[in-house]
């Protein structure tokens, strides 16, 4: 299964940066990987980060710059249920929804299956497989927190896009890193992105 593709879903909460990092590192990684990206990440991607996603023609240009390793990537409209993601039959190491909207995790929580991506998570956690839902929300209603609980009872890891100060950050990439980093380990995948606390 260590060999399998990874899922990737960016969706329209604040912090697009995260998701963005987290195909680059993945791919640098030469991990394949299944990406699908809601309409509302196109909306927060325009207004973070002044990129224009063309969600039905995605190219990966739109969102990365420079080498995408050949046979790596796979795009997958969100709208489209007739991709292998949607499935439980298709294997994979585990899926990311990073960022994670408030509605996307309701949509979790609740298995209504509205769109792509919450058909892809639904479908890892009915196959036990890994699901780190990270999100990016402060503060949290009481209905946030319930859908959270729910979809981790369900399986699915909550890892909040928490970035810790204790790494001698010096810019907004080393806190971006911090939580990349995080993610990355919950699929034992080896990086060096930071240090690793009393390792030396």
């Amino acid at each position: 299964m260590s060999q399998s593709p990874i899922v990737l879903a960016i969706t329209g909460a604040s912090g697009l940066v995260y998701g963005q990092r987290l195909l680059q590192v993945l791919l640098d990684s030469q991990l394949e990987v299944h990406l699908t990206i809601s309409d509302s990440a196109r909306v927060v991607a325009k207004h973070e980060l002044n990129l224009t996603l063309d969600l039905e023609q995605f190219e990966i240009s739109q969102l990365l710059h420079g080498h995408v390793p050949d046979g790596k990537l796979f795009y997958h409209y969100y709208k489209d249920f007739m991709t292998p993601i949607a499935s439980g039959s298709f294997k994979t190491r585990g899926m990311i929804v990073c960022p994670c909207s408030g509605g996307t995790m309701s949509g979790i929580a609740t298995a209504s299956s509205r769109n792509l991506i919450q058909r892809a998570a639904d479908v890892h956690l009915k196959e036990n497989r890994p699901l780190v839902l990270v999100p990016r929300e402060a503060p949290l209603s009481l209905i946030q927190i319930d859908n959270m609980r729910t979809a981790c009872a369900a399986g699915a890891t909550i890892l909040p896009a928490s970035p810790g100060f204790y790494q001698e950050t010096g810019a907004v990439s080393d806190l971006v890193d911090f939580i990349v980093a995080r993610i990355l380990d919950q699929f034992d995948i080896e990086h060096d992105l930071v240090g690793r606390w009393g390792v030396e």
